[in-house]
């Protein structure tokens, strides 16, 4: 005697061992044994073999017409055996029995399963939404079928270049752009950007960057809202100076400026003068929100998208050849030793009578100009000689400034890399330039205005000649505004402190290695930069957080011992916290795009200019037995293999490989050694931006998983793409 039985929704048969009340022993062809509860048992017979029963039942089933059956079927439950003899004959077979149970098993949408072998047909109504469904379904796997094979031939259907990033990097694995991408990479057996890219899904690869950053940073668009342009207070002093910026040339967002009152009278009162959004957003506001959202302007080669719509910020800037509201710290400095005996904090209206451009003075203004009256340069702008004393002074205030805050530092700032300027150029002019990331000392100093880039035309499309200079760090006008903001930033950190008034400070422990800069709402040293306390305050133009600090900064200056009252944040206010979280991960979003924009900018530029071979400098060990180099010329960190290990700062020449712009890959492998290798040592020179060296590109995470088992939904990252 055989039985066929119900095993957790699989349909068995074996022969019958022995039989109790309430189960079963049976032995199936396998000859494993199992005990069955009798209730499972839904058919006992004799023959044909259980085996052969469940080929028949199959066969049977797969001939049943489904329709036919449920007009058959009962309106009450109903058992598979009853409807077998309905449907094929009253002397139905257990062939046919077992057949029918597998059909009704296997079509739920038009009968509900009502027990062991016991069926209820679906309602009309419900039948016709499930078949219309299954239809639906059908389609859906024809269109994804349609489309998997057009990307298989090579070329990508518009619905899946519509969702290219969401597919590759936030997918829906239900959706079908998705499923056809899956269904594609596994038939033609490429990785899913081999594969897109094969079918032209990406238009290019600098596209390919913009667009993934944008899907990821700016899903509704880099546009703004309308909205009005608040003015500052009408009824600001105005200050009886003349200040002056020192910018990029393509600098827009014009936030810092500097004046110098007093040379020769033995007292100099430094300003530092910085532009005051914060005198006219108000917290809470609209304006308030869209710089929340942003928390910073977005730097790139060639372009920028800004943390504040353009009408705010012309408002705002300090454009020469009109007066602008500013928050000015002014400095009393004692003219024959240079100390600082005074400090004070006003909001007014600041006359700039001019915006100096580095980029075309820096070639003028040297140490020995500087130094030396009597040195004359060609095509000196007047603008500049008239400004030739003060900034001497400022030079020498610079240079003991700079001198005393190493002491504190226990050594002093070495830099022995200079900074890169990228300047695009197609059938318009050069435009945009490139700001300093931050993360060091020089950077937490530099980025308050010397390398602020801008852009006066269209997006870049990755077609441009590139041309990139370099600009050797410390450069006198770049000391002045560094040193400056330095001042300003930590005397209004120090002063948000006693007033009791919270802020948000950037702090680091030591100069320990692995210790990083943090922000923070307490105010704590700052060991890279050398001083009590630092609060970025300075740049409120194109950073949330220092706008938020001017806001606090304004409460002091109006109030005094009671700013704490009046301030809008107040001591613990969670709001800060909430603001350092979201400003941390879009700062460090920002830097990365831009860093990994500079890289592919660089590696236009050895395409652009055939270069094959160049000239690095070894700084540690690489992956996989190589050796990481830094490009002596150009911003290009990459990995070279070769047959000797090389130790740290030994001079290279590198063949490069191929380049792949998605990835911003290439290696090198080592042609010769340019150096002595007896002169050589693994101490040399440590760069102050040593700890934190840039990534070096490698295969790019996406969430398209071809392993991912069919029906499967969300699941984790996984990286297909190995260049």
């Amino acid at each position: 005697m055989h039985a066929l039985f119900d095993e957790a929704g699989k349909f068995l048969a074996g022969r019958i061992l022995s039989e109790a009340e309430s189960s079963a022993q049976i032995e199936l062809d396998s000859g494993k044994r199992v005990k069955v509860k009798a209730a499972n048992i839904l058919l006992k017979f004799d023959k044909p073999a259980p085996a052969e029963l469940l080929a028949q039942a199959r066969e049977i089933a797969a001939g049943v017409e489904l329709p036919l059956a449920w007009e058959f079927a009962p309106e009450e439950e109903f058992g598979f055996a009853e409807l077998a003899r309905d449907y094929f004959s009253a002397q139905a077979p257990v062939t046919e029995q077992a057949g029918m149970l597998v059909a009704l098993f296997e079509a739920p949408h038009y009968f509900r399963r009502a027990g062991k072998g016991r069926f209820r047909k679906a309602s009309a109504e419900v039948l016709q939404q499930a078949l219309a469904a299954i239809e639906k379904k059908k389609q859906i796997q024809a269109q994804i079928d349609a489309w998997a094979a057009e990307l298989v031939a090579g070329t990508c259907p518009q619905p899946v270049r519509e969702q290219l990033y969401k597919i590759l990097f936030r997918p829906d694995k239900n959706a079908p752009e998705y499923k056809a991408v899956v269904e594609a990479s596994r038939s033609a057996q490429k990785a899913p950007l081999d594969l897109l890219q094969a079918a032209g899904a990406i238009d290019s690869s600098y596209q390919f960057h913009w667009k993934r950053f944008l899907f990821d940073n700016f899903p509704k668009g880099t546009g703004f809202p309308p909205l009005a342009a608040p003015q500052p207070p009408a009824d600001l002093p105005l200050a009886d100076v003349q200040a002056y910026s020192i910018d990029d040339s393509a600098t827009t967002e014009i936030d810092d400026a500097l004046s110098v009152q007093g040379l020769g009278t033995g007292t100099v009162t430094l300003g530092i003068h910085i532009a005051a959004p914060g005198l006219a957003i108000q917290p809470g506001g609209d304006l308030d929100k869209l710089g929340r959202t942003r928390l910073s302007t977005v730097y790139m080669p060639g372009y920028k998208i800004t943390m504040l719509p353009d009408e705010v910020v012309q408002i705002y800037t300090l454009d020469e050849g009109r007066a602008n509201p500013a928050v000015s710290l002014y400095v009393t400095i004692d003219e024959a030793t240079l100390a600082i005996t005074a400090t004070e904090t006003r909001l007014e209206r600041v006359p700039v009578t001019v915006n100096l451009r580095h980029d075309q003075l820096d070639h003028i203004v040297t140490e020995e100009w500087l130094q030396d009256a009597s040195i004359q340069t060609e095509n000196t702008p007047q603008a500049l000689l008239d400004l030739r004393e003060q900034l001497s002074f400022l030079h020498r205030l610079a240079k003991q400034l700079k001198a005393q805050r190493e002491v504190v530092r226990g050594k002093p700032e070495t830099f022995n890399r200079p900074d890169y300027t990228f300047r695009l150029s197609a059938a318009r002019p050069p435009e945009g330039a490139n700001a300093p990331a931050g993360g060091s000392a020089a950077s937490e100093a530099a980025s308050v205005g010397a390398h602020k880039p801008r852009n006066d035309g269209a997006e870049p499309n990755g077609s441009e000649t590139v041309d990139i200079t370099t600009r050797k760090r410390g450069a006198p006008l770049d000391l002045i505004v560094a040193e400056a903001a330095i001042v300003a930033n930590s005397t209004w950190g120090n002063m948000l402190a006693e007033h009791g008034v919270p802020g948000i400070y950037r702090s680091q422990a030591s100069l320990a290695p692995g210790v990083k800069v943090r922000m923070s709402t307490k105010a704590l040293p700052h060991a890279g930069i050398g001083v009590k306390s630092y609060a970025w305050a300075t740049s409120p133009l194109r950073r949330y957080v220092d706008l938020v600090n001017q806001w606090q900064i304004i409460a002091c200056a109006r109030h005094g011992k009671t700013a704490a009252l009046a301030a809008p944040f107040k001591p613990k206010d969670a709001e800060l916290f909430s603001i350092i979280s979201s400003f941390d991960a879009a700062y460090s979003a920002y830097n990365g795009y831009q860093a990994g924009m500079e890289r592919f900018w660089t590696l236009k530029y050895l395409q652009q200019n055939q270069i094959a071979e160049l000239d690095a400098t070894v700084f540690k060990e690489g992956p996989n037995g190589s050796f990481l180099v830094r490009a002596d010329t150009l911003p290009l960190v990459l990995p070279v293999l070769g047959a000797q290990q090389l130790p740290r700062g030994a001079r290279v020449r590198v063949k490069l490989g191929e380049i792949d712009e998605i990835t911003l890959d290439v290696a090198g492998t080592l042609v010769a050694r340019l150096d002595d290798p007896l002169d050589a040592s693994d101490d040399g020179p440590v760069d102050e931006d040593e700890g934190d060296e840039e990534a070096v590109a490698g295969p790019i995470a996406i969430a398209v998983d071809v392993n991912e088992a069919e029906g499967e939904g969300a699941g984790g990252t996984a990286d297909n793409r190995a260049p």
